[in-house]
Order: structure tokens, then C-alpha cells, then sequence
């Protein structure tokens, strides 16, 4: 029976640099399941605390009650956006003379930059799966293209074209490819499952603060 060669053999007599495109690709493969699945965690844990929160805030509570108990934590998602429009509002309501003329447009204003940083926060690191994914099977390419030609020369050199001396050589070659397409395939997939739960997640706190806005829009006017 013929010896079977291990993948591990086939990266121990690779080029010098076939085996450092491999170990790039292994990285970058590590790497992105890594973001995918601290992303998952994420996305799955920011889901339940918007889901509680909104249970909570729709079911009558007194805003200032809910601004009290969320103002000294860290709050994501829509707490964040609702602690930040609350702040503002108990701002401009301080001292002798509250400060109601644009209340209404600042209160807009943080809002819009609590969703811009929540929504930063969400999409930080997925150009890491974005770039493995476009770039990893063309770096895999370069390995197979270096690994061919390494191969070519050391056919020329033994100046045996016999397909035992020139299997190896190939299968070493291809081998970069497979990584490529394996650091590759998951990265494109996650990168735009993850896309998609940002913009739904996204759209949902812009959602909440336009609700929220109209709510404080109409205390506003009776307070005129």
C-alpha cells in the first residue's frame, strides 16, 4: 500500500514561502472565527438587553425612574440612546432658568451621536472578515503559483517528469489554495450575516429614538 502524505508533511516540505503564506492564512482563518463568534456573542446578548429595555420602557414606567436606574451603568443599544437623550433633558432643565428654546434639536443631535458610536461599535472589526475574504484566495494563489514553479525547478533539475516525482510538488502547491479558500468562505459568509444584523440591529435603535423624540417632542410643547 502507498504511503499516504499528511497535510502536515505537505507543509513541512513546502518552499519557505509557501509555508509562510500557509501560516498567514491559518492566522487570518483564527483570527476571523475568533470576531465571528465574540460578534455572535454580541449581536445575541445586545438583541436581549433592547428586548428587555423595551418591555420595560413601554410598560409604563416613569422615565425618570428608568433614566435612574440605567444613568450609572454601562448601557448599549437603545439604554444607551435613551440615557443619552434623558441626560440632555435633565440638563437643560437644571438651574432658575431651563434651557428649553432648542432642547428639542439637541436632544436630536445626541442622539444621533449615540446611535453613530453604537453603530460603530457594531461594525468594528468586520473589515477584518471583509479584507480576508476578498484577499484570502488570491494570497493562497501566490502560494500556489510560487509552489508550481519551485516544483517545475526541481523537475528541471532531476529532469524527471514522472508523476511520483511530480505529485508532491503540485499537492504542496494546491494545498496554499485550499487555505486561502478555507480562511476565505467563512469570512464572506459571516461578513455579510453579521452586515445584516447590524443594519437590523441599527434600525431598531434609530427606530426607538425617533419614538422616543416624538415623546419628548409633545413634553416639550406642554411645557411652553
Amino acid at each position: 500500500m502507498a504511503d499516504t502524505v499528511s497535510f502536515f508533511d505537505l507543509f513541512l516540505k513546502a518552499h519557505i514561502v509557501v509555508k509562510l503564506v500557509m501560516l498567514g492564512l491559518i492566522m487570518a482563518s483564527i483570527w476571523c472565527w475568533a470576531i465571528i463568534i465574540d460578534k455572535t456573542l454580541l449581536f445575541n446578548k445586545i438583541a436581549r438587553q433592547m428586548n428587555r429595555f423595551e418591555t420595560v420602557f413601554w410598560s409604563g414606567q416613569s422615565l425618570e425612574d428608568l433614566y435612574g436606574t440605567l444613568q450609572n451603568r454601562t448601557n448599549q443599544g437603545m439604554a444607551a440612546v435613551f440615557v443619552a437623550a434623558m441626560r440632555e433633558w435633565k440638563r437643560s432643565h437644571e438651574g432658575a432658568r431651563p434651557a428649553i428654546a432648542s432642547l428639542q434639536q439637541r436632544i436630536d443631535k445626541v442622539m444621533d451621536v449615540t446611535l453613530a458610536r453604537e453603530s460603530e461599535r457594531l461594525e468594528s472589526k468586520l473589515l477584518i472578515l471583509a479584507t480576508v475574504g476578498a484577499a484570502g484566495p488570491f494570497i493562497g494563489l501566490f502560494g500556489t503559483v510560487w509552489g508550481i514553479m519551485t516544483a517545475f525547478q526541481a523537475i528541471a533539475a532531476s529532469q524527471n517528469t514522472s508523476l511520483a516525482v511530480v505529485a508532491p510538488g503540485i499537492a504542496e502547491a494546491l494545498f496554499a489554495t485550499a487555505l486561502g479558500l478555507l480562511a476565505a468562505i467563512p469570512a464572506v459568509i459571516a461578513y455579510n450575516k453579521l452586515s445584516a444584523d447590524v443594519a437590523k440591529t441599527v434600525s431598531r435603535m434609530e427606530g426607538f429614538a425617533d419614538e422616543f423624540s416624538a415623546i419628548l417632542s409633545r413634553q416639550i410643547d406642554e411645557r411652553r
